[in-house]
């Protein structure tokens, strides 16, 4: 007996590829080509239809890096507002980070964040539990309870701080290899860029008076934990590789074999550190944007898969705390919504990446980093309808005020660019169109 929940998708370019129509019935795909038209047949109001001419039906958006805020910041977004945003911007799963207050260093913690993603019901919401204990970086979090809890952990990040430590690195290495989670570092050795190191150190850092951050500070990092992997068999991620030093470091421990993957961002691969001239707080980011050489060398590394994943670092900040003098201001950019438009127009509209690659490096790639089954597969009778529709010929300008964020602070106002997010469905039902949310 065919369910309420049926839904029809006509004429998409399934994968990039040929037309089709594809059947979601109960949550799964279950008929993509002529099938699924023969399927409804006087099926009568049941099926959802959802033209899709001129539409490209991808797999959902898997984002390794979230800021959500909640518990703790709830002025700045709430695990639904920012699980509105991630639905607005194609992702069918987020992986929220750990630094909120309390941290997510339990097991209850993480269950707690979960729940309200599950609340919320309009993205695959993950907790990443902190490595350390309140992300002090001297003792290990409570890593094997996050796992057996509930939310059944898989991704561990101090993000925000680097476990700088190298015998605490090494034991949380050590630690979650029985589970075959992974680490997700924040490569940024505190003794080369430590806190008051606010933007990229060259020309531009110099003239503005702006304490530097110099490239060194993440390569040498890079490769202590490449090391470290090596050492214990461990899985380690590199969180937002900024520099070309960084690149290569990732490229070196994928030659001697480390279980090492690494992710970048959408603003990394489109803005550099020349924006710093107008000394506008919003586009100070941790780690900081950098010159064009890097930008460049983040985009290749993106293509050979050097870069396994694109990853957003959404961070949302109230306006009280970006709206400072650029050395107090908060680090952080919006991501969610703007995401796909930003790595379409960079990557996909440029002829530097395909659709089969787009779709790797920001729905299979993450979801097999995280251990989310039930993302990134390919579209096919059986697969789980986790699912977005993208138009590339439409044009987007960014409105900050279009946000379904409760912040503000996206890099990208103003700007348009190429490629828009159309339609969001998980698990079988639409819960973002265009822009606005289906609750």
């Amino acid at each position: 007996m065919r369910g309420h929940n049926d839904l029809l998708v006509t004429g998409a370019a399934v994968l990039g590829g040929e037309r089709a129509d594809v059947l979601v019935r109960g949550g799964l795909v279950v008929a993509v080509g002529p099938e699924a038209t023969a399927d409804t047949a006087g099926s009568g109001t049941d099926v959802e239809r959802v033209d899709a001419d001129g539409l490209v039906l991808l797999p959902g958006f898997v984002d390794l890096h979230t800021h959500l805020r909640e518990p703790g910041r709830e002025d700045a977004e709430t695990v639904r507002s920012g699980s509105a945003a991630a639905a607005a911007g194609g992702f069918t799963a987020i992986l929220a980070m750990a630094n909120t207050t309390p941290v997510t260093d339990t097991g209850e913690a993480a269950e707690h964040v979960l729940d309200l993603g599950v609340a919320a019901g309009l993205a695959d919401v993950r907790p990443i539990g902190a490595v350390t204990k309140g992300l002090q970086g001297v003792e290990l979090a409570e890593l094997g309870m996050m796992h057996r809890s509930r939310a059944r952990v898989r991704v561990f990040s101090d993000d925000g701080r680097c476990v700088h430590d190298s015998r605490v690195m090494r034991r949380a290495l050590e630690y979650v290899r029985a589970f075959d989670a992974v680490v997700s570092q924040h490569a940024q050795d505190p003794a080369l860029a430590g806190p008051s190191a606010c933007c990229h150190e060259g020309e531009i850092s110099g003239r503005l008076g702006l304490t530097g951050w110099p490239a060194v500070a993440e390569s040498s990092i890079i490769a202590r934990d490449a090391e470290l992997a090596l050492h214990t068999g461990s899985r380690v991620h590199v969180a937002h590789v900024t520099t070309a030093e960084g690149v290569e470091a990732v490229r070196w421990a994928k030659r001697r074999g480390a279980r090492i993957t690494a992710e970048v961002t959408p603003h990394h691969l489109l803005l550099t550190t020349d924006l710093l001239r107008s000394y506008d707080p919003v586009y100070k980011v941790n780690p900081p944007l950098r010159p064009q050489e890097d930008v460049d060398a983040l985009r290749e590394a993106l293509v050979d898969g050097t870069i396994d994943a694109v990853a957003t670092d959404h961070a949302p900040h109230a306006r009280h705390d970006k709206e400072h003098a650029f050395p107090d201001a908060a680090f952080g950019m919006l991501g969610l919504e703007t995401a796909f438009s930003v790595v379409h127009d960079v990557m996909v509209a440029s002829g530097r990446m395909d659709w089969a690659m787009l779709i790797e490096r920001m729905s299979t790639g993450p979801a097999r980093i995280a251990g989310l089954a039930d993302h990134g597969q390919t579209i096919r009778p059986g697969s789980p309808a986790n699912l977005v529709l993208v138009d590339p010929g439409a044009e987007v300008t960014v409105d900050p005020g279009a946000s379904l964020s409760l912040s503000r602070n996206t890099p990208f106002a103003g700007r348009t660019l190429t490629g828009r997010v159309r339609t969001t469905i998980l698990n079988g039902r639409i819960t973002a169109a265009d822009g606005e949310v289906r609750p």
